[in-house]
């Protein structure tokens, strides 16, 4: 049996997240399972490199899955292309060990939020982007980000609602850039919960914005406990870029 490794780029506006869910919920996974089991003929599960929330995008989200079919790489890239709906595409795809796994194997995530902080949205991006007006500071936010680097109790920045998954987590860095107003906010991890690089970066934003100080994010991390004022960052602005193996 064949163990194939999918990179795959999808754009989530219409889409509840990557993972299946109840019949008749529009999500990635179940689009991608549909066509590749018509393909094979066979029921094919595909196993992916995490959950992404409805309206989030990804450049190279990684998946794998099984099977017996024996059509070249190129011939099912070109089926895939055909019969996938316009919003995902399967960029590549190869042979891989029967042990990769695409969840449990990766080593880190890194994920992108993107901000227009000039004073008009752009017509031609506004679905990629959140639009602020107002201009945010940036070296506070540098500074509040370097708070959340390393390994800590992440139980303030999820909507986790289960005790018996462990909320500690480990981020590598979080870059923040800047480019002719819009802004880059990059974090990379070894895993993420549910909404947790969402609740970071309406964290960030509200320290940009002066809404609360830099030295606060050390405390809203330590209480262990979501404040109901920090707002999920809107998920349109979010994008997976990599995964790490």
């Amino acid at each position: 049996m064949r163990n194939l490794k999918l990179s795959i780029e999808y754009d989530g506006s219409k889409y509840k997240g990557w993972q299946k869910q109840k019949e008749g919920i529009l999500t990635v996974q179940a689009k991608l399972e549909n066509v590749l089991s018509k393909m094979t003929e066979e029921d094919i599960q595909v196993i992916g490199c995490g959950r992404t929330d409805t309206g989030v995008h990804a450049e190279d989200y990684i998946a794998n899955f099984h099977t017996n079919c024996t059509l070249s790489i190129d011939d099912m890239l070109d089926y895939l292309y055909k019969f996938l709906p316009e919003d995902i595409v399967v960029k590549s795809m190869k042979d891989t060990s029967e042990r990769f796994h695409a969840r449990y194997n990766a080593k880190s995530k890194t994920y992108v939020y993107t901000i227009n902080n000039n004073k008009f949205r752009d017509v031609f991006n506004r679905k990629y982007v959140y639009h602020i007006d107002q201009k945010l500071d940036l070296n506070k936010m540098r500074s509040a980000a370097e708070v959340l680097v390393g390994t800590h109790d992440f139980q303030s920045f999820t909507r986790l609602k289960s005790s018996n998954k462990s909320t500690v987590k480990t981020i590598n860095y979080i870059k923040i850039n800047e480019n002719n107003g819009m802004i880059s906010i990059e974090i990379n991890g070894n895993s993420f919960l549910l909404n947790m690089v969402r609740i970071i970066t309406g964290t960030l934003i509200e320290v940009g914005m002066g809404k609360i100080e830099d030295k606060d994010v050390k405390e809203i991390l330590e209480k262990k406990e979501r404040p109901e004022t920090i707002p999920i960052a809107q998920a349109k602005g979010l994008c997976l870029k990599t995964v790490q193996y």
